[in-house]
């Protein structure tokens, strides 16, 4: 049974890789940073002028992956992801303008965030994002988004130092399928994770650089 399990959520993985790989193949390679530096106010009130967001509440953008910001933009203007106030500010945007945002807010430092929980609970993040858990069907968040963080762009986006508490609201979101335009991957792995391991490995990765 553990068997089938694992095979399951490889197949998952392996046919969201396709999904989205053929995005990327059909989406335009390179923006103009300096035109969305020009449209990047709209974004500041939320998401930091640089793309450095101070509120938690909100996801620091800079230095993420142009392709995978690209996408989420697509998604929200489509309504492929729903978020009441991003639908309405990516319906206003046209491909250009996605791309270039993207290519701005990729092109900036980010000033990463930092861990707020005990060692326990650190502790119980760290194994769960380095080794998952097998007896659940866990995979472990570094086979896509690497041991520091740092993803494998375009399909899977660089989380490492973004706002614990930003992360938890998307884990969550993907287990209770209010997200769900990944292609299965991260839905099919949440969906498995308790509220425990939630917010341990949100802070794990808050961490990490």
């Amino acid at each position: 049974m553990k068997n089938l399990l694992g095979l399951a959520v490889v197949g998952v993985m392996l046919a969201g890789a396709n999904a989205y790989a053929e995005d990327a193949a059909s989406a335009p390679a390179v923006g103009d940073a300096k035109a969305g530096a020009a449209k990047a106010p709209m974004c500041a009130g939320c998401h930091g002028v640089d793309g450095n967001s101070v509120s938690d509440a909100f996801p620091s953008l800079a230095g993420r992956s142009a392709g995978y910001l690209a996408k989420q933009l697509k998604d929200f203007r489509a309504g492929v992801r729903v978020d009441p106030t991003m639908n309405g500010m990516a319906s206003t945007l046209t491909d250009a303008d996605i791309v270039n945002l993207a290519a701005y807010f990729s092109g900036n430092i980010p000033k990463g965030s930092a861990a707020v929980a005990d060692e326990e609970t650190l502790e119980k993040g760290r194994k769960i994002y380095l080794g998952g858990d097998r007896k659940r069907g866990v995979s472990a968040c570094m086979s896509c988004h690497g041991p520091a963080g740092h993803g494998i762009p375009p399909r899977f986006p660089k989380i490492g130092g973004q706002h614990g508490a930003y992360i938890q609201k998307q884990l969550l979101a993907f287990r209770d399928d209010a997200r769900t335009n990944d292609s299965g991957i991260m839905t099919s792995i949440a969906e498995r994770m308790t509220l425990g391991d939630v917010k341990a490995v949100s802070q794990y990765i808050a961490g990490l650089r």
